[in-house]
């Protein structure tokens, strides 16, 4: 009996978005391969199971296969007699748009010994005709951008919304040391009371109930929990539409250990409370 791997075969018109397609299955986690012709697919199924792999598996296959790309059902079958869950996401565009994508990369079409691009797409889609008809998924990708093709097949793959999948990185750290290169959002908390000057706290930690406690109790430490949460939870939907897959957030103090740990724990809490996924890392803390 197979074991519990599933494949996704990607497929479809040239120019339409399998190459977004492929990242944002990457982005789910999928192992994917591109351009792989059929007759491979049972090796790489083995390849596959004998490194305990438990991920789902996502395969590009079309014309540009040439020769090969007709034996994609030989491969289906394959799959059904193995006990393989699987199946076929078809993406089509209209034909003036891929016509104006090709125009715009001066990218060379897979079939471009026809007559024009018009002619290529015309054969293409006699090509993969069959294909299409047994397609289990098709995405029309006409008037989508790469963001939004990401969300659609978040929601036709997985069932969950884009702004649901995306994490949120929290990441405390200490201005005297520098700036983080990797934050997407940065924000200043050295405004707040810094319980370096308290002798009983200097020495400890933001993750120290007591230095949390008395970073957290001030009425402007709560204005700015509240303000930044809902300011978080109002730019992660457009974030996610933009296709970011993760969202790096810098808290800073002076050095990172106190102030910007206990709000960068305090907001991971608030995030995760609100169904959002979210981890926290904190620099400073690492070297101690």
């Amino acid at each position: 009996m197979a074991g519990t791997m599933s494949f996704t075969i990607v497929t479809g018109l040239s120019g339409a978005g399998k190459t977004q397609a492929m990242k944002a299955l990457e982005d789910l986690d999928y192992f994917c391969i591109d351009n792989l012709p059929p007759l491979l697919l049972p090796k790489l199924v083995e390849v596959h199971a004998q490194g305990d792999e438990s991920r789902d598996v996502a395969v590009a296959m079309d014309v540009r296969g040439r020769g090969h790309f007709h034996n994609l059902f030989q491969a289906l079958e394959w799959l059904e007699q193995q006990g393989y869950h699987h199946r076929i996401l078809f993406l089509d565009c209209a034909d003036l748009v891929l016509i104006r994508r090709f125009s715009e990369t001066r990218r060379r079409h897979p079939l471009s010994e026809a007559a024009s691009i018009q002619d290529s797409i015309d054969l293409e889609r006699r090509l993969l005709a069959d294909v299409r008809q047994r397609a289990d998924i098709i995405v029309d990708t006409t008037a989508s951008n790469p963001g939004e093709l990401k969300g659609r097949l978040n929601e036709v793959l997985v069932g969950l919304p884009l702004h649901k999948l995306l994490a949120v990185d929290m990441l405390s750290f200490g201005f005297k040391y520098g700036v983080p290169t990797d934050a997407d959002i940065i924000f200043d908390v050295r405004f707040l009371p810094n319980p370096f000057y308290i002798r009983e706290l200097s020495g400890q930690t933001g993750l120290a109930s007591a230095v949390a406690e008395y970073v957290l109790r001030w009425p402007q430490t709560e204005e700015f929990l509240e303000k930044f949460y809902s300011l978080l939870t109002g730019l992660i939907p457009a974030y996610s539409q933009e296709g970011k897959a993760r969202l790096t957030v810098g808290i800073g103090c002076t050095g990172g250990k106190h102030r910007s740990v206990a709000i960068g724990e305090e907001l991971a809490r608030r995030l995760q409370e609100g169904g959002k996924t979210c981890r926290v890392r904190h620099r400073e803390l690492r070297t101690m």
